[in-house]
């Protein structure tokens, strides 16, 4: 071939180029070689070509995949571990009483001297007391956004009220109707609140948006755990549980288990909203030491069960209270002179400091009310009166600490952007 045809050649190589193959490579790490190959519509596909790891490593591996997010523990905040722990004991338990409970519904059930079809629409009744629970329980979602650990507390000790009411029906067979009727009651409320609060505790641990990752594993692990219960459950019914007497002993055991669980859950779940209780915390620490907590840091410290309480290190603030309640028509233009671009207002008590927040207020609007109300109350103790001249004093000390105050809040991972203050009143200009 001639130079010039050679020339020719080279040219058309490089207009139409050979067909490229897959890209692909393998890598061998901890006894395991894997090949990774990009495929035509880009994605990576990951196939195991060797795997000498003793056999108990590959089942916890695989265990982790099936029940536990992609990427664990890098994919999710501290503490997810210990909340799947007990998570798993709550479901197990519950699953349990829940087969003890239906237990003694049917043997209730066949103790009363009623005709089948009376029997039946009682049984329908039964039922329908559930749904009502559900509606009634519906109305509090604004409170169990503001109170996702308390609400899915009280959701389990509702719970478990109902199955003990269902496990005692052989008791009085005479009233099966109204005792099974006021524990599916129960049982509704708590449906509704435990999956209400679902999705704010799973939002918690969900590091990297993998929210529905979270979601899915999750119900997973409810699942196993439930099936396993279920398993438990039985062999007690038809052992230690078969007579009644067994049942009041396994029972509250099984219930004490049960609440402990949901406790120690929610205790290891980092809630990074601000709402009344959280938010105080925050303010109380950084005026006590100038430091601000994480939501991992304070996650223990937290009231789970009387959330509401007040306190005086920042400066015993009270939000949610009705306008007309908390300000006197007479003093409503003075204070609104002391913030007069701000989206709160604040009286000072005897007993405790008001705060109310207007309807578009976020969390950094009740960062900085309650910095001026912890302020204030820190002045009075020395100057031992509450003036105007108090509160504008505070609201300037506020002025020069919030940013870099907001700056280190955000990044600690707490979100600002709202204050969840449940039904708490608000008012509008």
């Amino acid at each position: 071939m001639d130079l010039l045809g050679k020339i020719r050649m080279q040219k058309k190589e490089a207009e139409n180029p050979p067909p490229q193959g897959p890209v692909f490579w393998i890598e061998t790490a901890d006894s395991v070689s894997r090949h990774y190959q990009f495929e035509s519509d880009g994605q990576l596909s990951v196939k195991v070509l060797d795997d000498s790891r003793p056999v108990v490593h590959r089942m916890v591996e695989s265990f982790l995949n099936k029940f536990f997010p992609s990427g664990y523990p890098y994919s999710v905040n501290e503490g997810y571990l210990r909340y799947t722990q007990f998570r798993a004991l709550q479901h197990l338990s519950s699953a349990t009483l829940s087969v003890l409970s239906t237990q003694s519904l049917l043997f209730a059930a066949g103790l009363r001297p009623t005709p089948a079809q009376a029997t039946a629409v009682s049984w329908i009744l039964k039922d329908g007391m559930q749904h009502v629970g559900k509606l009634i329980c519906s109305n509090l979602g604004a409170r169990m956004d503001s109170e996702p650990k308390r609400w899915r507390i009280l959701a389990d000790v509702l719970y478990d009220l109902g199955t003990g009411l269902e496990v005692l029906s052989p008791l009085c067979p005479h009233l099966f109707l109204e005792v099974a009727g006021l524990g599916n009651f129960a049982k509704g409320m708590a449906v509704v609140a435990a999956r209400a609060t679902r999705l704010p505790i799973y939002s918690s641990f969900a590091k990297e948006g993998n929210l529905s990752d979270l979601f899915a594993k999750g119900e997973a692990i409810s699942t196993l755990f439930n099936v396993i219960g279920i398993g438990a459950g039985i062999q007690l019914a038809s052992t230690v549980c078969s007579s009644m007497q067994g049942k009041l002993v396994v029972g509250p055991l099984l219930s004490v288990i049960h609440i402990y669980s949901v406790c120690e859950e929610m205790r290891a779940a980092p809630v990074n909203t601000l709402n009344p209780q959280r938010t105080a915390m925050i303010v109380a620490e950084f005026l006590k030491s100038g430091k601000i907590s994480s939501p991992a840091d304070l996650r223990y410290q937290e009231d789970l069960l009387f959330p509401g309480r007040l306190i005086e290190d920042a400066g015993s603030v009270k939000v949610g209270r009705a306008l007309h309640n908390v300000v006197r028509p007479s003093n409503f233009h003075q204070l609104k002179e002391i913030f007069p671009e701000e989206k709160f207002l604040l009286n000072c008590g005897t007993r405790w400091t008001d705060m109310v927040l207007e309807h578009n207020a976020t969390g950094e609007d009740a960062l900085r009310g309650w910095l001026v109300a912890a302020y204030a109350a820190d002045m009075e103790k020395s100057v031992h009166e509450t003036s105007a001249n108090v509160l504008g004093e505070a609201y300037e000390r506020m002025n020069n600490v919030f940013s870099p105050f907001l700056s280190e809040l955000q990044a600690k991972g707490w979100h600002t952007d709202q204050f969840l203050d449940g039904t708490g009143s608000r008012f509008g200009r």
